[in-house]
Parts: C-alpha cells; structure tokens; sequence
C-alpha cells in the first residue's frame, strides 16, 4: 500500500531565489499544494511560488474563518480558528493516506508559523515532513545592510502585539531586537520603543526580500503598515 506524507515546506523571506534547492524542487513536483491565505485573497505563499507549480498540481486553498475581524483575546476568536485547523489536519490527513501533500509555508514553518497548530493536530495521523527555510526576519535585517548582531549580543524577538508595557520592559532589556506582527499595532510599538529609550535606532522593513520593499527608520512612520512589516535594532556588542 503506498503512503503519502504531509511536507511542510518554508519559502524563506518572500525572494523565490532565497528558497532552499530542495524547497524548490518539491514545489515544482508536487501533485497537490495547500496554502493558508484570507478569504478573498490570493494569499502570500501562493503569490511567492507563482510559475512554479506544475499545471498538473490541484490547488488546496487553506482559508481563515477569522483574521482581525474580531479581538484575538475573543473567545470565539480561538474557537473560529481551533475548528479550522481541526478540519484542514483531517482533510490534510485523508489526502496523505496515498499521496504526498506539499503544504506552503511563508518564512520557516516551526518559527510562528500556522503549520505549528497543524502539525500538533497531524501527529499520529500522518506522516510528516519538514523543509526549513531563510526566516522572514533574517531577510529584514539583511535589507538594512547592517548586522544585526555583534560578538556576545542578546538577540530578542517580540510580537508587536503584546502588551505596551512588555514590549517597552524587553526592548530596554537587549542588545539587539526584532520585533513582528506589527501592523496596527504601529503606534503601540513606537511608544514603547521611545520609553525603551530605542525608538531612534529603529529601521522599519515593509516587504523585505520582495518587490516593493521599503526600509526606513522607524521613528518618521506615521502612516499604516502592513502587518508582516518588521522592525528592527540592530546590536553593538564587542567587536575585535
């Protein structure tokens, strides 16, 4: 009896050239390729591998039940989304019985990626695969030309929405910092960072890696940002 897997594979950054040989080579390959994206949208993953996939390949377009239509702290916020990914983690599931399943994933899909709450629901159920990949932040950071870490600097990574004081209290307490999912949650950020005493060495990077990428210091951005926008303060640690 011939059994499929369930291959998660990381596109990197968002630069198709940034993607692994191997990444590359099952995406041209594959005969079925799932994809989170929003309703209504041709979602991320799939613009990145437009041209790639083989004409043969069926298309699995994962959708979100909810994104910020309503406060992630609702209640139904976690159960809108806990019953999507049960759903796609049968569905996943049935289709790797006999054939692979290559699954999209932007950035590298065991660093705050979607595929995380699928993989915990597909264990025991199928079998899986992981490709790794470049993250989304390494490609933001090498945007600015600079590096993002010297000698014995602490790195932290800190999601955009957490709360205005713990963003401040951790972005006063590291060399370097990155920080993600930042979006609406612009101005939020920008007090924190000025509280931290870190607002001026800030860079914003919209699109990194992509068409249309922007890098910019983060203290003169007043307009919105996308949400996949992500900021960054470079370390100054020991050097030679």
């Amino acid at each position: 009896m011939t059994m499929g897997k369930v291959i998660c594979v990381g596109l990197g950054p968002g630069d198709p050239e940034l993607m692994s040989v191997r990444a590359d080579r099952l995406i041209r390959t594959a005969r079925d390729v799932a994809y989170f994206r929003k309703a209504g949208r041709p979602g991320q993953a799939r613009q990145i591998v437009e041209g790639m996939l083989d004409a043969r390949a069926v298309e699995h377009s994962m959708e979100y039940p909810v994104t910020t239509e309503i406060p992630v702290a609702d209640p139904e916020y976690n159960r809108l989304l806990a019953g999507f990914y049960d759903d796609w983690a049968t569905r996943l599931a049935t289709m790797a019985g006999d054939r692979d399943v290559v699954v999209l994933c932007e950035g590298d899909p065991f660093f705050y990626g979607s595929f995380m709450h699928l993989h915990s629901r597909l264990q025991g159920r199928a079998r899986i695969e992981i490709v790794p990949a470049i993250t989304g932040m390494s490609g933001c950071w090498t945007a600015t030309g600079q590096p993002i870490t010297w000698g014995d600097d602490v790195l932290t990574v800190l999601m955009a929405t957490l709360p205005e004081d713990d963003l401040a209290r951790r972005a006063a307490d590291t060399d370097a910092l990155v920080v993600m999912k930042i979006g609406r949650n612009l101005p939020k950020l920008k007090r924190a960072l000025a509280r931290a005493g870190r607002l001026q060495d800030a860079w914003l990077v919209e699109r990194g890696t992509m068409p249309g990428q922007k890098v910019q210091p983060l203290c003169g951005v007043e307009a919105p940002v996308p949400y996949f926008t992500i900021a960054v303060v470079h370390g100054n640690g020991r050097r030679p």
